[in-house]
């Protein structure tokens, strides 16, 4: 096997008199996928620079040698015109030995008062952190647009499931309220872990802090972190942010999961509810018939990959003494892959909300079908005094004789009701889907005036996020 690049011609080489060997310069290598941090690497390199220069730690002709040649370097890779080189590794060295190429002895002053270890630290937060924001910019999106689709079918009635067996009539609006209430929550991790992961480690160095008379405080604000971290150690080995993000991700691809399920059933003839507009479904390369909810089916199977990514993220940490070690060069694949997946996920899904027709009739229909207002029959019985139980037992019995003799609630006679308990009186015929519904107007219900207060809240929630 033949061996790549000499040790005195890499950054790092000074200590070393052999080549590194072709297999391990490949296996080392991490270019492939974390050239993706070249807009933080540089932008953390920017404010270093700068602070150094303003710390009278290097000169201020070398700061705007440094930043110059720096963003040359940020304008040639968005360009696509920067060569990416393995034996260089990873970000940090492409970057930096291009500058140096570039600069001269003004590039070597850079990496002064830092190392790898606290500088890709740095770059995955900011990373990070903005996807953070990209997360909860797009499930914000995916709220608006149930909440829009929730005030289109507002007196839209549908059965509501336990065990996935019919049980009670409720409206869709309240149906999809219910999945903007878990993307708020989704909403609300994304933000928690962006102030987690808004804490500077640069100036950690090592693992040990760094001799130089550096001002982090400088460094943090430039690059709008809120805090400075408060132990080197901890700072360049700390991986919990990364693991926050997927955390937030998988419970959100859960929660986007469940409503691709549900549209997936909805959209099936067995339950008929939906159609689906043709933008966002796919058709059978041997069935003409054919109409697949391709796209709720691979939200559904795309959660796989974020919920994956997360226990990737613990695994990779749970074994690694302090401070850094080069497993957490793991950490980024997974990062990268969730985030993508996450982004088009939610995107895909918010677009094809507005887009679902339902059939308005056969969700009615199936609203008061097997029997779904028997808890409101037995409701009925308690508000006459009859002790719940002997409610709950009563009706239990009138389904049993329908069921035997073929009919529906609204089949039976006043005097089969009264077999059943003798409580019952003529007005219980006056219980229908409208009855059931408007019984149900307390905070938190399936009450038309219940359902829309909860929207008009939501609807603020939402604007006050947006304007904050």
């Amino acid at each position: 096997m033949t061996s790549t690049g000499g040790g005195s011609a890499k950054l790092w080489g000074g200590r070393f008199a052999a080549d590194t060997n072709a297999l391990v310069e490949a296996f080392n290598a991490s270019i492939d996928f974390d050239r993706r941090l070249y807009r933080e690497d540089i932008a953390g390199s920017i404010a270093h620079a700068r602070m150094l220069a303003k710390q009278g730690i290097i000169a201020e002709a070398d700061r705007d040698a440094i930043v110059g040649g720096l963003e040359a370097i940020r304008a040639e890779i968005d360009a696509g015109q920067f060569a990416f080189r393995i034996d260089r590794e990873d970000i940090h060295l492409n970057i930096e030995a291009a500058l140096i190429e570039r600069i001269g002895d003004a590039g070597r002053r850079l990496h002064t008062a830092r190392s790898r270890n606290d500088q890709v630290a740095t770059d995955t937060r900011l990373f990070a952190r903005a996807a953070c924001d990209e997360a909860a910019d797009a499930l914000r999106a995916l709220r608006a647009a149930l909440l829009a689709l929730a005030e289109r079918e507002h007196d839209t009635v549908m059965p509501g499931y336990t065990h996935l067996q019919r049980a009670q009539p409720i409206l869709l609006a309240h149906h999809l309220q219910a999945y903007e209430e878990m993307f708020t929550r989704d909403t609300e991790r994304f933000a928690q872990a962006r102030a987690r992961t808004n804490v500077l480690p640069l100036g950690s160095g090592a693992l040990a802090g760094v001799t130089y008379p550096i001002d982090r405080n400088a460094v943090a604000e430039e690059l709008g972190f809120a805090s400075i971290s408060a132990n080197s150690l901890d700072a360049v080995s700390d991986r919990d942010f990364i693991v926050d993000y997927h955390s937030a991700a998988a419970l959100a691809v859960v929660h986007l999961s469940r409503l691709s399920e549900e549209i997936v059933l909805w959209a099936s003839s067995e339950f008929g509810f939906v159609r689906l507009d043709d933008a966002f479904a796919t058709g059978s390369s041997i069935m003409p018939q054919k109409k697949n909810p391709d796209v709720a089916e691979l939200a559904r199977g795309k959660s796989a990959r974020v919920i994956g990514n997360l226990v990737q993220a613990l695994t990779m940490l749970k074994g690694q003494p302090l401070a850094y070690n080069k497993d957490n060069q793991e950490d980024k694949e997974a990062l990268f892959d969730s985030v993508d997946t996450l982004l088009l996920s939610v995107r895909v899904v918010a677009a094809m909300v507005p887009t679902l027709a339902f059939d308005r009739a056969r969700m009615r229909a199936a609203a008061v079908a097997n029997f779904a207002l028997a808890t409101d029959i037995a409701d009925y019985l308690a508000r006459r005094g009859v002790p719940f139980r002997d409610a709950h037992e009563a009706v239990g019995a009138l389904v049993a004789r329908c069921e035997r003799e073929g009919k529906r609630f609204e089949d039976l006679t006043l005097e089969a009701y009264r077999e059943a308990h003798p409580a019952f009186d003529d007005d219980v015929r006056e219980l229908d889907l409208e009855a059931a519904l408007a019984a149900r107007e307390l905070p938190g219900g399936t009450g038309p005036r219940a359902v829309a207060a909860a929207r008009a809240a939501a609807h603020t929630r939402l604007r006050t996020e947006v304007g904050a």
